[in-house]
This record gives C-alpha cells, sequence and structure tokens, in this order.
C-alpha cells in the first residue's frame, strides 16, 4: 500500500472513531437525569410580556419559548408577596405553614431550618445546584442557599429596596451586599444596573461548567421589583419607558439562557419554567411615595383585578410557560389551575425523586399533563394576605371573604377580571368553599376575618 492510501485509509478509521465515540457522548448525555431551570422573576405582573398582551413591550425570546412550549393563563404563585412566594415554591408548602412573612436585613430567622427544598432532594439525587440572583429566605448562615441545598450561591439576600432611605426602619449598618456562596463580597447599594446582566453571565457559565452533569439552576432575578434600574446598553430600548427596558433586559437574558442550554447539546434534555413571584406594584406604599417614586413605574395586572400585596388575581396570577423540547407539548395555551406548588412536585418527578412522607404538600405532579397537554387543575388555592385567610379557588369558582369587601363570590372561568359578585345567586357554593377555608385555617395559623353572612 503506497503512502497515500495509508494516509487516507487511517483518517477514514479516525473519522469513524471520532464518529462511534460522539454518538456515544450524545447517547450518555440523552440517558443522564434532565437538567431543570427555574427562572423565577420578581413583581413581574400578567400583563407585562408582549405573549400575554403588552402593547409596547416587546419579548421576543420569550415568545419563542411560549411557542415552544406551554403558556398558562391560570398560573399562580403561592403569596402576592416576595418571601412566602419564594418558600413555597421552593418547599412545595403553602406558606402559611411555614413561611407568611418577609424576611429582611433586620431579621434574626428565616426559612424554618425543618423545611426541606427542592434543592436539598435535588443535591441528594446527584445534581449540582445553584442559585442565582434575590433569595429572601433568611440572611444569616444558617439561611443561606449554601445551607438549603445549593451549591452555590450568587446575588443577593434580600429585596433590592432594602436599603436607606428606602426602608427607614433600617440603620446604617444594615446595607445591601451582593454574595458570592456564603460571603458578602461588595455592596451594591443604589448601583443595580448590572444585577440582571450579571446573574444572567454566572448562569450561562454554571450551564457550561455543568454540561456533562445533571444540574439545578434556580435564577431569581431582582428585577423588575422596585427600584428599577438596567444596564446603559438597555436603556431607552423600549417603548415603554424605563420599566419596559427593564422587562426587555430579563428577556434578553432568557434568550442567553436558551442559547447556552443550545450550545452544550442540552435543550431535549432541559425542562425551563419561567414565572414570577407575585403580580405588579401598582398602589405603593407612602415611603415610596415620599420618596419620588412614581406610581407609573409599576407594571401592569393586565384585564386581572388588583396587584401586588393583594388577595385579588392581579396578586397572585402571574406568567408562566414550561418549554422541555420533545417531551412537553409545544404551541399550547392552557388555562387550567397551576400554582408553583405543583412545580416544586413536578420538578420533583421530573428528577425521580420521592417525597418525605413526614409533611403535608399543598401541589400535585403535572409532569404526565405535560407530556399529553391535557391538564384538569391541580388541589385548591388559599389565597393569605399575611396571616389572614381572605380567599379560595377551587375549579372555576373563586371565594373571597374580607371584612372591607364582604363575601364575593367570581367565577374564573367567564369572569377573570372579578368583576361580578355572584355570591348571592350561589350560596351554596359560597357555603362549600367556606367550609373548605375554615378547614383549611383549623390546619394552619391562618386567620379568618369576621365576615357577615357565612
Amino acid at each position: 500500500m503506497n503512502t497515500k492510501m495509508f494516509g487516507w485509509l487511517a483518517l477514514m478509521l479516525l473519522s469513524v472513531s471520532c464518529s462511534v465515540k460522539t454518538d456515544q457522548k450524545t447517547q450518555t448525555n440523552s440517558k443522564k437525569q434532565p437538567n431543570i431551570i427555574v427562572i423565577f422573576t420578581d413583581d413581574m405582573g400578567y400583563g407585562d410580556l408582549s405573549c400575554y398582551g403588552h402593547p409596547n413591550i416587546k419579548t421576543p425570546n420569550i415568545d419563542q419559548m411560549a411557542e415552544e412550549g406551554i403558556r398558562f393563563t391560570s398560573f399562580y404563585a403561592a403569596s402576592s408577596v416576595c418571601t412566602p412566594s419564594r418558600a413555597a415554591l421552593l418547599t412545595g408548602r403553602h406558606p402559611i405553614r411555614h413561611a407568611w412573612y418577609n424576611f429582611g436585613p433586620e431579621s434574626k430567622n428565616g426559612l424554618p431550618l425543618k423545611e426541606v427544598t427542592i434543592a436539598n432532594l435535588l443535591k441528594d439525587k446527584g445534581y449540582e445546584t445553584m442559585a442565582i440572583g434575590k433569595w429572601h429566605l433568611g440572611h444569616r448562615s444558617e439561611y443561606l442557599p449554601t445551607a438549603r441545598g445549593f451549591d452555590h450561591f450568587y446575588g443577593l439576600p434580600y429585596s433590592n429596596d432594602m436599603i436607606l432611605p428606602w426602608c427607614p426602619w433600617l440603620t446604617e449598618k444594615d446595607r445591601l451586599f451582593l454574595y458570592e456562596d456564603d460571603q458578602p463580597t461588595k455592596e451594591i447599594g443604589f448601583n443595580q444596573e448590572n444585577l440582571t446582566v450579571d446573574y444572567t453571565r454566572k448562569a450561562t457559565e454554571f450551564i457550561r461548567l455543568h454540561k456533562d452533569q445533571p444540574f439545578f439552576l434556580y435564577l431569581a432575578h431582582s428585577m423588575p421589583h422596585l427600584p428599577i434600574s438596567t444596564s446603559k446598553e438597555f436603556i431607552g430600548k423600549s417603548k415603554g419607558g424605563l420599566y419596559g427596558d427593564v422587562i426587555e433586559t430579563i428577556d434578553w437574558s432568557v434568550g442567553e439562557v436558551q442559547k447556552a442550554i443550545k450550545e452544550a447539546g442540552l435543550d431535549e434534555n432541559t425542562i425551563v419554567i419561567f414565572t414570577s413571584d407575585n403580580g405588579p406594584w401598582q398602589d405603593l406604599p407612602e415611603r415610596m411615595l415620599q420618596r419620588g417614586v412614581k406610581p407609573w413605574h409599576a407594571g401592569s395586572a393586565g384585564m386581572l383585578r388588583g396587584s401586588k400585596m393583594t388577595t385579588y388575581e392581579g396578586g397572585f396570577r402571574v406568567p408562566a410557560i414550561v418549554r422541555w423540547p420533545k417531551t412537553a407539548i409545544a404551541g399550547k395555551v392552557n388555562n387550567s389551575m397551576i400554582t408553583t406548588m405543583d412545580m416544586f412536585a413536578t420538578i420533583a418527578e421530573v428528577a425521580g425523586v420521592t417525597l418525605p412522607a413526614d409533611r403535608k404538600y399543598d401541589g400535585a405532579s403535572v409532569l404526565p399533563n405535560l407530556k399529553s397537554g391535557n391538564f384538569k387543575g391541580g388541589k385548591p388555592l388559599f389565597y393569605c394576605q399575611g396571616d389572614k385567610l381572605q380567599a379560595i379557588r377551587k375549579g372555576e369558582w373563586k371565594l373571597r371573604c374580607t371584612e372591607k369587601d364582604g363575601i364575593q363570590l367570581f367565577n374564573m372561568k367567564s369572569d377573570p377580571s372579578e368583576k361580578y359578585n355572584m355570591a348571592k345567586e350561589k350560596e351554596e357554593i359560597v357555603k362549600q368553599l367556606y367550609t373548605e377555608m375554615k378547614q383549611f385555617a383549623s390546619e394552619t395559623v391562618a386567620k379568618l376575618e369576621d365576615v357577615d353572612g357565612v
């Protein structure tokens, strides 16, 4: 055999060998446990995205995610404020069972140590875990993400507004620091313009570094919680003012995360869940108004009534999209009632995790429904404002009972804007739902308000 022929044969054999190794690697990657990414925004309203009807803010990356996955129109956070909502997502349990108040720099506690997070369960299953962004479940060492199942943490220990002079009850020693793992590394204060970009950079780095092992990434953006800001390259890009610029920065971030997944060859083996912790600011606290914060900085609840810190739909119902190529149905819009607590149970099933049997969970896995596209709705949702139990949704009906507004019964199927009170026409449904509220209150520390007629 001449030298030329020998070289050609050797090249062919090398090519076949590389092809076999590539195929083997592809098969190995396809067999490993699915990667899980949760993108959790802060105070993003139901109507803040173009795929949910915003006329001026454009979110092409999130819109594409919706086209390639399932977009939910009756998806709920478990609270209309930050800490309890995050606690419910990460524990699968209603926040009134363990963490219904907010933890700030003055707090000495956090998410109770007896609570088991989804990161704890996934880490025990061999997942590499990382939390990026806002934590807000306790800033002392025993409550930080690195003590609650996350291998790594990069972000803020609580809300970005918990600084002077925004929070007048704080002192000079209560300063806002960016943490890396369990150590504060630099003071942030009002210099928050690059938070979204920095979080995104860390997220894409994490994906690239751990592409060969199963991972759980919890990307909890600090925005668009007030005070809103974004980096220079995004200023003035939207037609929705500074708030629109902030939302479109988050959309860019979603696009970067999706790009990193695809470049790592993980697209079909990664489930991505995008949602918000609660609805948008609208009725701003007096302390913010006194400091010059304008109401138009707030987001949009779309057609929904109410906003953050209320038990109307605008406080609890949030945008939500799930994308998992070749596993979850693509291009589906679903109006079944789903909650973040259902997502906890779903993530557990995706990873093959058995939930601890020593506690009550308030969600149910919807993994089979993601695959089929057919949803029937989950367990009842209880709406609390602090420790006050004010409402319940079960199926198409929502009962709301408060001292201020009395008895309100709304049909969520025909009246999602909560305009038409049907309590007098449907007294039997009022009684049935109120009985369930009393039962839930008896199981927890929730308190029912005194309302005549129930």
